[in-house]
């Protein structure tokens, strides 16, 4: 398989991680086009992606901590730029949450996500369990769930309210969705993308963001269909079947973020 084929087969998943990362899809997208022009201008990184998905993200994560750094560096400065550097570096996801996106949402193994983040293996277990404790103390929030499988929308209530937060409603279809949302505006919106009615997860959560903004999470069998890069589209994206420890990661991710950043 050639390079721009490897790269190809894992670019939506690593653009799922940007976003995930990032908060947002226009910067997410961006970091991962940042990625791909330092590869096409370095022959030996090029060749380091023919190893597959790790050395992807690696190269992805070795770009986005510099970025970090850089921010890093300016809030420390005593220029007029201070308190700009200081609310970006807010904004930034600190290690702790990398590693639990890795080893969740990615479901790369902690040997992988510690060659991921060039860390050493025995940091991954104590970043994951760092970021899980953070995630216990999260402020509640009420979540819509919009899901026509029965038993997941249960599934998915129980783990939210285990999460510590409440249940603004469930609904099945596009119109139950606008109904609870006018009702009760929750502060998180978990969806999926095909809907009992044959309606759309999609359009149902356009309608509920025209009445509010709050963070986004799809739920959805094809992540790939909505991960290529050319229109507005998840910043937030769940592969079925999932893992609650993968809501878990994305809940808290999409709450770190706040409801600035929903879809973008």
């Amino acid at each position: 398989m050639s390079i721009g084929a490897e790269v190809a087969a894992h670019l939506p998943f690593l653009r799922r991680y940007a976003r995930a990362l990032t908060g947002s899809q226009s910067t997410g997208d961006a970091f991962v086009k940042a990625t791909l022009e330092a590869a096409l201008a370095d022959e030996a990184l090029a060749n380091s992606l023919k190893g597959g998905r790790v050395p992807l993200y690696a190269a992805f994560n070795k770009l986005w901590s510099s970025a970090y750094m850089e921010v890093a560096e300016e809030r420390e400065s005593n220029g007029l730029h201070e308190a700009a550097a200081q609310d970006q570096l807010k904004r930034i996801t600190p290690l702790n949450r990398q590693a639990l996106l890795l080893t969740t949402v990615e479901d790369f193994s902690p040997a992988e996500a510690a060659q991921i983040m060039d860390v050493d293996d025995d940091d991954i277990a104590r970043l994951v369990q760092e970021a899980i404790e953070e995630i216990d103390r999260e402020n509640a929030t009420s979540v819509l769930i919009i899901e026509d499988e029965p038993l997941i929308s249960m599934q998915l209530e129980d783990l939210v309210r285990s999460l510590g937060h409440d249940i603004a409603g469930t609904a099945a279809t596009r119109t139950q969705a606008q109904q609870i949302a006018a009702e009760n505006t929750p502060g998180l919106v978990l969806a999926d993308i095909q809907l009992a009615d044959g309606s759309s997860g999609l359009d149902a959560v356009d309608d509920i963001l025209e009445m509010a903004s709050m963070p986004v999470i799809f739920i959805t069998a094809y992540p790939e269909r909505l991960l290529t890069g050319n229109r507005p589209e998840p910043t937030y994206l769940i592969t079925k079947p999932f893992q609650e420890s993968t809501v878990r990661a994305a809940i808290s991710q999409a709450l770190f973020f706040g409801s600035s950043r929903p879809l973008s």
